[in-house]
């Protein structure tokens, strides 16, 4: 088992809380970790990328010129790729950049994920995170104590409404319900923050 002490609201370490080795103690896989953050980029990509083909384009239809006689190629439309204002050929399409990954390979991606956090001593374990007012300034004076600046922030299946306002103007902070915890967003941030809940949480859907 992995044990990690709590860090008090006043930054002090407080009492030690084991971690499953099932899930925080693994070697990381930088393979696995990869599967999954491509994943998720690709899923969330737009894919509504467009150009005109040749027959979208509003050109006439005429023939541009007599078949023969002129000494010159045989064309018809003016909207052919070769002329300028012709349709684009082999342009990009509206189209679904994503592409399935088996659910074990996520599962397993989550837990490389944090077991990665915890081999690079960059975990913190709260026992909850709570403000008394919704004040960006309160917030950041909160985590000032507690020692982190660039962090993704994992509370229980409710996150303390006083958090959630006074995150939202803080861009080096993400403040998350455990549903919402993932591979990206954990790698992205230099410190990965857990309260108590999150922990039993994410203890209980690995069982």
């Amino acid at each position: 088992m992995v044990e990690i002490a709590i860090t008090k609201a006043d930054g002090q370490a407080g009492d030690k809380v084991q971690l499953s080795d099932e899930i925080f103690g693994l070697e990381p896989r930088v393979d696995i970790l990869h599967r999954v953050v491509r994943w998720q980029l690709a899923k969330r990509q737009a894919g509504t990328h467009k150009t005109k083909g040749r027959s979208e384009i509003a050109r006439t239809g005429k023939k541009m010129y007599k078949q023969k006689g002129t000494g010159r190629a045989r064309h018809a439309a003016a909207s052919a790729p070769q002329f300028r204002g012709g349709g684009r050929a082999f342009g990009p399409v509206v189209r679904s950049h994503e592409h399935d990954l088996p659910k074990k390979v996520r599962a397993l991606g989550l837990k490389h994920a944090l077991s990665s956090k915890v081999k690079d001593s960059q975990i913190v374990v709260l026992d909850e995170f709570k403000l008394g007012e919704a004040k960006t300034k309160a917030f950041l004076s909160s985590i000032e104590k507690l020692g982190f600046s660039n962090a993704l922030v994992i509370d229980g299946a409710e996150i303390d409404a006083n958090v959630k306002l006074a995150s939202r103007s803080i861009h080096s902070v993400d403040v998350l319900p455990v549903q919402g915890i993932n591979v990206y967003d954990i790698l992205r941030r230099d410190t990965l923050v857990l309260t108590k809940a999150a922990i039993d949480a994410l203890e209980a859907r690995f069982k």
